[in-house]
């Protein structure tokens, strides 16, 4: 059975745990103090040097970094309707994976250290306000898109893509600021509602 190693509050933790839903995907999930202490203790960082989560475990084979595991997932159990195999098909898939990965991720540290885990090195009022301002235009880019495509992130179906890009908007209702009005986002969390597995991993109130 596949293992999961990773605390429920991660983002990234549960990028994997909708992957097993979507396809489902018998796991086993441990948080710390059930095969591990902490990321920094030696067992744990021979199977991630990085000292981060997620990892899992799939028998012998082990992973690390959340995106590559999403996709490793899919392409082993079964999830051609999520990540498609044929190039052009796949490649905007890819393209807003990263696209999350790097502006959106980027776009939203500062303000969600400073609005959520009240982090002392993030309270600098101008930072904080440039943060969100920032914030609020990146997804503005994600409210293009999905006007454009009128359906989810990378088209009009549902994809491995919706999966990060999904997380992160229910990041940014679930942080307290000032949200612009971007209806095809507010549409498209509704729409993702509606997915057992972003119910349970995603909108489930924890940002």
């Amino acid at each position: 059975m596949l293992k999961i190693l990773g605390r429920l509050s991660s983002i990234n933790v549960r990028k994997v745990l909708w992957v097993c839903d979507e396809l489902a995907i018998p796991f086993r999930r441990e948080e710390w103090g059930e095969g591990f202490r902490s990321p920094q203790e030696a067992e744990f960082l021979a199977l991630n040097p990085n000292a981060m989560i997620p990892v899992i475990q799939d028998g012998d084979f082990v992973m690390w970094e959340s995106n590559a595991i999403i996709r490793y997932l899919a392409n082993a159990y079964g999830g051609g309707w999520l990540y498609p195999e044929d190039a052009r098909a796949r490649a905007p898939v890819d393209q807003w994976i990263d696209w999350q990965a790097t502006e959106l991720n980027t776009a939203w540290r500062y303000a969600f250290m400073s609005l959520v885990r009240n982090s002392p090195a993030h309270q600098d009022p101008r930072l904080l306000a440039a943060a969100c301002k920032g914030w609020a235009h990146t997804m503005g880019i994600l409210n293009q898109q999905l006007e454009k495509t009128k359906g989810y992130v990378a088209g009009a179906t549902f994809s491995l893509a919706d999966i990060p890009i999904g997380l992160s908007v229910n990041r940014w209702y679930e942080t307290p600021l000032d949200h612009p009005d971007y209806p095809a986002v507010r549409a498209y969390y509704e729409r993702l509602t509606g997915r057992h597995g972003y119910a349970t991993w995603g909108r489930n109130g924890t940002p």
